[in-house]
């Protein structure tokens, strides 16, 4: 997420009323999770076990919860609670704006897309030529939809992360502030679910086709041309890249990559990254032919028993 300005590191600090390593003039452009920093940016860190990871990022800023040796070219926000700070940024950069009406004055549309009755369209939305949004659909604010884009009944685009940190007394919500964005010529079938980036995109892209009831996890990319059947569920941060086949009932875990024009049969757990061009199954994942001729093999068991008998 980028500011609207470039602010200083010492008015960063004034706003979280923080300490600061680093000249107070340094610049600030935004800030962004881990896995999508950029020079300019801050990432916040909290736990020890990340601590070289975020220092060591693109990020030139870093909220940290313990006073470290600042590396060269960058700067630190020095807080009780980065968690809670980096809350309070996107609380400040990017406030919750009510709505009053169905379809926002903000909201940008263009020629010849139909809105069906009790859709519901977010401020700054952004929706492109000749789309279909059909009957009690949800489109949060900030989403930006391409040209050609059919969107079913019931479909939300841009609820929060599902991202919590475990307090003594309950789970604390990280903020999401980042978008949806739906490439031209997508197909989003009838009770979808896309979560908004935390601070990114998650970005559907260009072509690609997905069925009724899909679940798509924050800050996830899917690629150009891909199919996604029904029931599936994907975890936030993942990468699919294009012309990727999810068959029904298919889970993810975060974090991972899915490679180009692979193939995942029906109820796979996606447990780690598959390259792309071959066919999985299973739980854990595998290639569907190793998979198939283990479940052949297990199938022979009582034979060999009877024999061993």
């Amino acid at each position: 997420m980028k500011f609207p300005k470039t602010h200083s590191l010492q008015e960063i600090a004034n706003l979280l009323n923080c300490e600061f390593i680093g000249d107070q003039n340094f610049p600030v452009l935004g800030m962004n999770e881990i896995h999508v920093v950029e020079p300019g940016d801050i990432v916040f860190v909290d736990h020890p076990k990340y601590y070289d990871k975020a220092l060591q990022s693109a990020a030139t800023i870093v909220l940290i919860n313990k006073k470290v040796d600042c590396p060269e070219g960058k700067a630190l926000l020095i807080s009780d609670d980065p968690f809670r700070d980096f809350n309070t940024l996107t609380k400040h950069f990017k406030p919750f704006q009510f709505a009053n009406v169905a379809i926002s004055a903000s909201a940008e549309i263009g020629e010849g897309t139909v809105i069906q009755p009790n859709s519901f369209i977010g401020n700054h939305v952004k929706i492109g030529k000749n789309c279909l949004i059909h009957s009690n659909v949800s489109i949060y604010d900030h989403t930006v939809i391409g040209d050609n884009v059919i969107i079913h009944a019931g479909t939300i685009l841009g609820a929060d992360a599902f991202y919590y940190k475990k307090r003594p007394d309950g789970f604390d919500q990280l903020i999401s502030g980042g978008r949806v964005v739906i490439e031209d010529n997508v197909g989003i079938g009838a009770l979808c679910t896309i979560d908004k980036g935390v601070t990114g995109d998650t970005t559907i892209g260009e072509g690609t086709k997905i069925d009724n009831q899909v679940h798509v996890g924050h800050d996830t990319v899917i690629g150009k041309k891909c199919l996604i059947a029904s029931q599936t569920g994907i975890a936030g941060c993942v990468i699919i890249e294009d012309e990727v086949t999810l068959w029904g009932q298919v889970g993810t875990t975060s974090g991972i990559t899915i490679g180009a024009k692979a193939v995942i049969m029906g109820q796979t757990g996606v447990t780690k990254s598959v390259e792309g061009g071959k066919s999985y199954f299973g739980t854990p994942i595998e290639e569907s032919r190793e998979k198939l001729k283990q479940l052949a093999n297990i199938k022979k068991i009582p034979e060999i028993l009877n024999k061993l008998k």
